[in-house]
């Protein structure tokens, strides 16, 4: 069988994603996996044992009406000579549903979250966990499939180079991948999805009085957000936006002691490895969008909107300012405690 995912972006969105090329080799194991993705996200599936090839959407490409009747038909070319059997449209947009539609697959799939018109062109999936949290709504898509699948697994594979890039890194900003650490996530698309920087820089003195290091991580567009952070703090963080890779970001993070974020690629990242989190959640819901398999290290703003799914809040509020240092204090150190360094 050939099997076609496509899950274009965002970097969280893409990990909520991964466990589903898992699972399909484990339902099927002479399937053959394709993954449509995105530039960024691309990473995040290199040297997947679980995904046999990569084929990339360059979505500036197809932007403009000249683009897009240059680039279509190649693109089109490339995924009917994939000859797929199934498309598992996991994004649920349409351009998402028309890689499918255009991919020639006889069966296509769609999630129950569907957008844009999107479940016209594919078969949609509404499974047990429709209110439950993304992980297990795309794992749901692989279930309708007659697939038994018990329980999530990540894989995020590192060559020796990556490895040591990444140990080259620390080493060049002043840390050890062996130190402790706890890893600062301040950035994020959604501007109400941000901690205030104020708070990030009282938690990282906090931090250096018990002997650990704060390690701000992002892309360059966090680059000021850090500078804030760090300017405010009597300690001064550690720094590493804009300087990793994916992969060297997932080495990093696989070694903090914690993280502290919002509801954001990295946040999701140190979920899936398995480091404890501190998700401060505010206008997306625990429940869905969460730290899968910690809801309980999740803080929630004390506004009564909480939940709200908007971009930029309608009543002007800092959303996330309804988080204390305090709560994420006392979060912290129960987690640390469990690692016998409180």
């Amino acid at each position: 069988m050939k099997i076609l995912i496509v899950k274009l972006s965002a970097i969280g969105d893409v990990i909520h994603a991964l466990p589903v090329a898992g699972a399909l080799k484990e339902c099927f194991p002479q399937s053959h996996i394709t993954w449509v993705v995105e530039k960024p996200a691309y990473d995040l599936l290199a040297n997947n044992p679980f995904i046999d090839e990569i084929i990339i959407f360059e979505k500036p490409k197809f932007k403009s009406f000249t683009g897009l009747f240059r680039n279509a038909p190649p693109f089109i070319r490339q995924l009917r000579s994939g000859r797929y059997d199934l498309t598992l449209d996991l994004q649920g947009l349409f351009k998402s549903a028309a890689i499918g539609y255009f991919s020639g697959a006889p069966q296509r799939l769609v999630y129950c979250n569907t957008r844009e018109m999107s479940h016209l062109l594919a078969e949609k999936v509404c499974g047990a966990h429709m209110k439950g949290h993304i992980v297990e709504q795309y794992l749901d898509v692989v279930r309708a499939l007659g697939c038994q699948v018990q329980e999530a697994k990540w894989v995020f594979p590192l060559t020796e180079e990556e490895q040591c890039s990444t140990a080259a890194i620390a080493d060049r900003v002043g840390f050890s991948l062996n130190d402790p650490y706890v890893i600062l996530a301040p950035g994020a698309n959604w501007p109400n999805k941000r901690w205030p920087v104020a708070n990030f820089s009282v938690v990282a003195d906090w931090l250096a009085s018990r002997n650990i290091k704060s390690v701000i991580v992002g892309g360059a567009g966090d680059q000021r957000l850090a500078q804030e952070i760090t300017a405010a703090a009597k300690t001064v963080p550690i720094d590493i936006t804009g300087q990793t890779s994916l992969k060297q970001l997932a080495c990093i993070t696989g070694k903090a002691r914690a993280l502290i974020g919002g509801d954001t690629g990295p946040m999701h990242l140190a979920a899936a490895l398995k480091v404890p989190v501190v998700a401060l959640m505010g206008p997306t819901d625990i429940p869905r969008n969460g730290p899968y398999g910690q809801a309980g290290n999740a803080l929630a703003t004390s506004h009564a909107c909480h939940g709200c799914w908007k971009r930029a809040c309608p009543k002007g509020l800092d959303c996330l300012a309804g988080i204390s240092v305090a709560a994420v204090q006392s979060k912290l150190s129960s987690i640390l405690a469990l690692r016998g360094e409180n």
